[in-house]
């Protein structure tokens, strides 16, 4: 029978949010930021193992208290240049089994609920292909020119935003994930392949602190959901 096993790739540091500390480890709600998806994800009964992958020289990870989630986390020094190369890297030095199920999830999207990852295991666990967690584009896109002004207006239907995790046997996004390095999802990977993921409905609020303002939302939410 395959398991499911979770992979968060923390090995980058997110130039965006400024400051000196790597993102995931920006203090939120009280904890770095990492740990409310490492709890989530700890706490799912579907889940038989949590592998954060970091980079090598990282010694963050165990200036804090990680004890709560036992031998269920499993942390791995092997991260890369870019996620692409974090999450392939930690998917080849986890030994899962071929026919496993990788749910690769954004260390920073700490608002991940159990109700998402159930919903998202429930429709994929005997799918050809896997998928992701994804919402429908709400907002009007505009394409920029060269100039910063707007070029024309993207049509919107049929567009969904991706989100994590992305949920993959670990066998298909290994061979997809050296096939395709460059990419900046897994899913693209697995595309890149000539093979369709499944959008699994999410919702807005598993989004990504991509900003410094993003924080004070992400601890709003962490509140209410608590």
């Amino acid at each position: 029978m395959p398991e499911f096993h979770a992979l968060v790739p923390a090995a980058g540091f997110g130039s965006r949010m400024g400051g000196e500390l790597p993102k995931q480890y920006l203090p939120l709600a009280g904890q770095p930021m990492i740990a409310h998806a490492l709890d989530t994800l700890c706490a799912s009964p579907d889940i038989s193992t949590v592998f954060v992958v970091l980079a090598p020289g990282d010694t963050l990870f165990h200036t804090y208290d990680w004890s709560r989630f036992g031998d269920k986390l499993q942390p791995l020094f092997c991260g890369g240049e870019r996620r692409s190369d974090t999450v392939l890297n930690g998917l080849l030095a986890s030994e899962l089994e071929p026919d496993d199920w990788a749910l690769v999830h954004d260390a920073a999207r700490p608002c991940l609920t159990q109700a998402h990852l159930a919903r998202l295991i429930a429709e994929l666990r005997d799918d050809m292909v896997g998928g992701i967690l994804a919402v429908p584009v709400a907002d009007t896109l505009k394409r920029a020119d060269d100039l910063g002004r707007i070029a024309h207006t993207e049509e919107r239907a049929g567009l969904w935003q991706a989100q994590t995790p992305q949920m993959f046997r670990a066998e298909l996004l290994v061979q997809a994930l050296q096939q395709c390095r460059t990419v900046t999802d897994e899913a693209s990977a697995i595309e890149a392949l000539g093979l369709h993921p499944k959008l699994v409905s999410g919702d807005s609020s598993n989004f990504k602190v991509t900003y410094p303002q993003d924080l004070l939302l992400a601890e709003l939410l962490l509140k209410a959901k608590n």
